[in-house]
């Protein structure tokens, strides 16, 4: 499945929500910094929470 591009308002809207996750895609924490968007979680904080995330969890990653 090919990922769908949304425009960063309809992101926010649905972070904002609380329906989706906002995942920074930079692997390192240096770079997630300068990087940083409101409501974001890094790559390492989304690989630790995948065991309890649900299948059907929305996820948005990001990177600039």
């Amino acid at each position: 499945m090919d990922p769908i591009r949304i425009q960063p308002s309809e992101a926010f809207g649905r972070v904002n929500q609380g329906h989706t996750l906002l995942v920074c895609a930079y692997p390192d924490m240096e770079t997630c910094s300068k990087m940083w968007l409101r409501g974001a979680i890094t790559r390492t904080e989304f690989q630790a929470r995948l065991p309890e995330l649900k299948k059907d969890q929305e996820v948005i990653f990001y990177c600039a």
